[in-house]
């Protein structure tokens, strides 16, 4: 089973590599790993949401090297001309009566990208969407806390996390700690959140039902333990910790066919941490807006 896909848009020339990640970045696409080679120059970008599309047009279109659908075609056409970059076919209307627009950009090296997307404005996205957080990784900083018991699934469980906080771009300012199980995974992942050194905790291990009670124990301490020191230290803590009937269905779900859930969990912390961030900001510029506003009254008042 596939477990992700990588899409690759390739530029005729270097210059147009440039604008064309230039572009992206302006978009607001999260600049992953950057990589160079002899033969080739690699960026990575990670959108806060991805569909890969099949189409077939029965009118065909003059053949473009990449096709872009957007949110707000509007503000992208604005971007691409403050880059200095020609637009060509764009086929829209004036809003809001002509609700899609579509358009060609041309890089001077000869690669063309076509953008399509639903015109919309800031009140009717506010309206219809909630807040979220994107999976941009780049220059934030993350703690795993990993269960050495279990170890043929917990090391897995791991490899999957890295990857998917190197797939956001937040592999390289990374804390590993390593306790004996998963009972131990709570405090030492309090321990790392109240230094407020880090953006988000992950927490991976393993346990696997016995002939006991012990199993059901473990299992709720650990859960409790994660989810309170997340609430108390205002720090955000992903759920790694595969709690499984059986061995087979815990390797299943350390890379087989369930997926890897240490993969899903640091995608999970990289969008909280994310979130945490907007949210907190979003509430200082509520803040500072307020403060503003009550100074403008108490100084109408004094004048009066």
């Amino acid at each position: 089973m596939i477990k992700w896909v990588s899409l690759a848009a390739e530029t005729r020339t270097e210059e147009d590599f440039e604008l064309l990640t230039k572009l992206f970045a302006a978009l607001g696409f999260g600049e992953g790993q950057s990589e160079r080679y002899q033969h080739l120059r690699l960026q990575s970008f990670t959108p806060n949401g991805s569909v890969l599309e099949v189409v077939h047009r029965k009118t065909p279109r003059p053949h473009p090297d990449l096709e872009l659908m957007i949110s707000d075609p509007d503000t992208a056409a604005e971007i691409v001309k403050k880059l200095g970059l020609a637009i060509f076919e764009d086929q829209s209307g004036p809003a809001p009566r002509h609700s899609v627009r579509s358009f060609g950009v041309g890089l001077p090296g000869g690669t063309t990208v076509f953008v399509t997307g639903v015109r919309t404005t800031v009140a009717a996205e506010l309206a219809n969407t909630g807040l979220e957080g994107s999976l941009n990784a780049k220059g934030k900083r993350f703690a795993i806390v990993v269960s050495r018991f279990n170890s043929f699934i917990t090391e897995r469980l791991l490899s999957g996390a890295i990857e998917g906080l190197a797939k956001c771009g937040g592999a390289e300012d990374l804390e590993i700690v390593r306790v004996p199980g998963s009972f131990e995974i709570p405090s030492a992942a309090r321990t790392l959140a109240e230094t407020k050194k880090y953006d988000a905790i992950i927490c991976l291990g393993c346990l696997l039902r016995g002939d006991t009670a012990h199993y059901d124990v473990i299992v709720n301490e650990v859960a409790r333990g994660i989810g309170q020191s997340a609430q108390e230290t205002g720090v955000p803590h992903a759920f790694g910790v595969l709690t499984c009937d059986t061995l087979g269905q815990a390797i299943d779900r350390a890379g087989l066919k369930m997926g890897n859930k240490g993969f899903e969990a640091a995608l999970a912390a990289v969008e909280m941490a994310n979130l945490k961030k907007a949210v907190v900001g979003r509430t200082s510029s509520a803040v500072r807006k307020s403060k503003r506003q009550s100074s403008k009254r108490g100084s109408r008042s004094t004048r009066k």
